[in-house]
């Protein structure tokens, strides 16, 4: 996922599903990592990039070296083509 790039690959877009779907935990970091279905995300730079650009969040306040449900921001629910759940 290029910084310069708004378009959203096929693996960023089924990260941002998978957080959707509410199978996504969010470790409390500044370069927070992905972990679906209790496993590390593959890629960890597009999963930092998606937290930085405003498409997902935390769902709650993230301590160091914790995890917490990740959630999906407008902007990510708007990413899949879907209204906000919120």
């Amino acid at each position: 996922m290029s910084e310069q790039n708004d378009e959203l690959s096929h693996r960023a877009l089924a990260m941002l599903r998978a957080v959707g779907e509410r199978r996504a935990m969010m470790s409390g970091s500044c370069e927070p990592d992905l972990f679906i279905d209790g496993f590390a995300c593959c890629d960890q730079v597009t999963a930092h990039a998606l937290a930085h650009r405003g498409y997902l969040r935390p769902a709650e306040t993230a301590l160091p070296g914790t995890r917490v449900r990740a959630e999906l921001t407008p902007a990510g629910w708007a990413a899949l083509g879907m209204v906000a759940a919120a």
